[in-house]
């Protein structure tokens, strides 16, 4: 009698299982990853089943790089039998097939950008079936040759120290890869020289005079290449030191050229002054000859005073001896 009443619950889960199936809305999208050469068009492949033919809707959205699905952006809904482009990318979004029946909703993208690199979700809603989310996520890259990289470096480039040369670019997908070569020889000792492929970096240690010269880095991936250049001048330090000592030596002996010609000229320049001169001849009324006292000049002064200033009484004078002799 149990197995009797058991076989009908068994029946109804089975059947309700089978009506539950033939409800469900499948999505399928390719699982591999899609990339994409810049400029070309990307087909987007989606493919659904249902079991319901009214009340189909249909969704495409975006969601850049790194972020939730939840901050997705819409790109085109189809619904009742119209289809409806939206967002930045409706000029360039289609169906592959407009009406997508027959299971098929593919996304057409023309003339891709970099700026196009995401994941893009294809969802499909057909009430009642909603016992599934119908979704279908599907990721793109859109490959972009890598722009020409800036080339730097820093470090000490003396003999004995260690220089770091760096290559990056801007643009590049898949991220390039990047390569540094030395031009012209010789070539630096390859233990001295250590670079990373993924950052662009590369290492110059115990530098020497060969390390000198022009450095290429190729930053490279499947699209293409490109190229700069740096030019590394490893200089020696003693080498310094003794142009240094030279330089000092030539402007002391220069500070000392300048300053004979200038004592050599001044004295010229003394030598051409003209000096007083007496001849033996030229003596002056008021000398003094040599051996004759103060006294004596003072005497002769006051003599020669009284005549000055008596021209009078030395004619009287004479007059009255000549008076005196008639």
């Amino acid at each position: 009698m149990a197995r009797l009443q058991a076989r009908p619950f068994v029946c109804r889960a089975l059947l309700g299982f089978v009506c539950l199936s033939g409800l469900a809305v499948e999505v399928t999208v390719p699982s591999e990853p899609l990339s994409t050469p810049m400029g070309k068009t990307a087909e987007l492949s989606c493919t659904y089943s249902t079991s319901v033919r009214d009340s189909f809707v249909l969704e495409w959205s975006f969601v850049q790089p790194g972020k939730p699905v939840s901050a997705s952006h819409p790109i085109l809904y189809f619904t009742n039998g119209h289809l409806y482009p939206t967002g930045s990318k409706a000029e360039r979004a289609s169906l592959l097939r407009n009406p997508p029946t027959g299971g098929v909703a593919s996304l057409k993208l023309t003339d891709v950008r970099p700026s196009d690199t995401g994941t893009y979700l294809c969802q499909v809603n057909n009430p009642p079936d909603f016992y599934t989310n119908g979704l279908g996520l599907i990721n793109l890259t859109v490959l972009v040759p890598p722009n020409r990289p800036l080339c730097s470096q820093s470090g000490t480039t003396s003999v004995g120290g260690s220089a770091a040369l760096r290559c990056s670019s801007s643009e590049g997908a898949p991220k390039p890869v990047y390569n540094w070569v030395h031009l012209g020889s010789p070539t630096p000792s390859p233990d001295s020289m250590v670079q990373d492929e993924v950052s662009g970096q590369l290492i110059l240690t115990n530098l020497s005079l060969t390390s000198s010269g022009t450095y290429r880095c190729v930053a490279s991936n499947q699209m293409g290449s490109a190229s700069c250049e740096i030019t590394l001048s490893v200089t020696d330090s003693s080498e310094g030191r003794v142009a240094g000592t030279l330089i000092g030596v030539l402007l002391g002996v220069l500070l000392l050229s300048v300053a004979a010609f200038c004592l050599i000229r001044f004295q010229k320049e003394r030598k051409k002054t003209p000096k007083e001169t007496y001849g033996g001849s030229d003596l002056r009324e008021d000398a003094t000859a040599p051996g004759v006292s103060e006294q004596t000049s003072m005497r002769a002064d006051y003599s020669k005073g009284l005549l000055e200033r008596s021209p009078s009484a030395s004619t009287l004078t004479a007059k009255s001896k000549l008076s005196m002799v008639v």
